[in-house]
C-alpha cells in the first residue's frame, strides 16, 4: 500500500512539474481539486461518500457536531473542525462542516 501511495504521489508531483497547475477528480458522493498544496476533498452528507485521492481511499464515516470522522485507507481518523491529523502519510485538516456537505484538505507535506 505504501508504494502504491508513494507512486501516485510521485505522478501527481511530476505532473504539476509538467505545467499542470490542478486537477478534479470525483467518486460516489464526493469530488476533489487537486494542486501543488494538496487537494481539497467535498463529501456530500447523507450519502456512502468515498474517494480516492493521492494513492488512497478516503471516506466519510460520520459528522458529529464540530467533529468529522474519516476512513483513510481503512484507518479511522476523527478530526475536529479546523484542527490537523495525520493519516497514511496525509495530513488531514476538516475546512468546513454544513447541513449538505465536509470540505477537508488533504496534504502530503512535500
Amino acid at each position: 500500500m505504501y508504494v502504491r501511495r508513494l507512486i501516485a504521489v510521485a505522478g501527481f508531483v511530476a505532473s504539476l512539474s509538467l505545467g499542470v497547475s490542478a486537477c478534479t477528480a470525483t467518486g460516489a458522493g464526493a469530488t476533489s481539486e487537486c494542486d501543488v498544496q494538496g487537494c481539497t476533498v467535498t463529501f456530500d452528507r447523507g450519502v456512502d461518500a468515498k474517494i480516492s485521492v493521492l494513492g488512497v481511499d478516503a471516506e466519510l464515516a460520520a459528522v458529529e457536531g464540530n467533529v468529522v470522522t474519516l476512513k483513510v485507507a481503512g484507518q479511522d481518523v476523527t478530526v475536529p473542525m479546523g484542527s490537523t491529523e495525520s493519516a497514511q502519510g496525509l495530513d488531514l485538516t476538516v475546512r468546513e462542516i454544513t447541513q449538505e456537505k465536509v470540505v477537508v484538505q488533504l496534504s502530503t507535506g512535500l
